[in-house]
């Protein structure tokens, strides 16, 4: 029987070769990260994350799991917006939380944080843990985003909220040629001369374009059984964020 297959970028690889080929993806580029997410948006990534926590309205005493949390960009927004309450960042990639801990806010809010190397597909929580599960630029890198969603499900409370921010598609075919121009051109040279790391910041424009559009993407949210979901699109549907309710 032949193995399954996914896809890295444009590549077929073996499924089970994917975890390992993300994670030398970002170990690589791990303490560029947040300066090349700053280039490559010229800075709109904070708006995007903003306009999330706008949308999510983080309440005090909340519990919150952001998996693919690397540095802790929205488990730090969380906190802050909440006032007080608990944020776990689960990464694939430990050099990335390493970076996470690094940072001034890490500091701050230690006592409100946990820090946990895990696979989206196989969350190490029990049933019902989150008030809030939030996958921000990472779910287009798991293996199987649909297990990654039914986990989602899984450790939720009844009640919970699961949000989740992703590069998705321009609904105008003109501002997607425009886009596309510059993201197969300028981003892997950002990647060249500020992380030294041409190869990932290429994968990582090819696994955009890979990601299912905006309803595609709704209707596995409903299938992994999320209720009343909705998505809004960020900068003409560069960037979307998609809702959804365990009920």
């Amino acid at each position: 029987m032949s193995e399954k297959t996914t896809h890295f970028g444009y590549q077929t690889v073996p499924e089970g070769e994917k975890a390992g080929r993300v994670k030398g993806v970002f170990g690589s580029v791990a303490s560029k990260y947040d300066v090349m997410n700053d280039a490559m948006s010229l800075g709109i990534h904070r708006v995007w994350k903003d306009a999330m926590m706008d949308w999510l309205a983080p309440r005090p005493g909340q519990r919150l799991l952001d998996v693919a949390g690397g540095t802790g960009d929205i488990a730090f927004r969380f906190l802050q917006r909440a006032g007080r309450g608990h944020a776990t960042v689960l990464d694939l990639t430990e050099a990335m939380l390493v970076e996470g801990r690094k940072r001034a806010d890490a500091e701050k809010l230690a006592d409100s944080l946990d820090w946990v190397v895990g696979d989206a597909m196989a969350l190490p929580f029990e049933d019902a843990t989150f008030d809030v599960y939030t996958i921000s630029f990472g779910i287009r890198n798991v293996t199987r985003p649909q297990d990654a969603l039914s986990e989602a499900f899984r450790v939720l409370k009844p009640g919970g909220r699961l949000m989740v921010l992703e590069f998705s598609q321009i609904p105008n075919e003109l501002m997607q040629k425009v886009y596309d121009l510059y993201s197969f051109n300028i981003i892997p040279r950002m990647g060249h001369v500020i992380a030294k790391d041409r190869d990932s910041y290429q994968y990582l424009v090819e696994s955009i374009r890979r990601f299912p559009d905006q309803d595609t993407f709704l209707s596995m949210i409903r299938a992994a059984g999320f209720e009343n979901a909705k998505y809004r699109n960020l900068t003409m549907g560069i960037a979307c964020l998609h809702s959804g309710w365990k009920i």
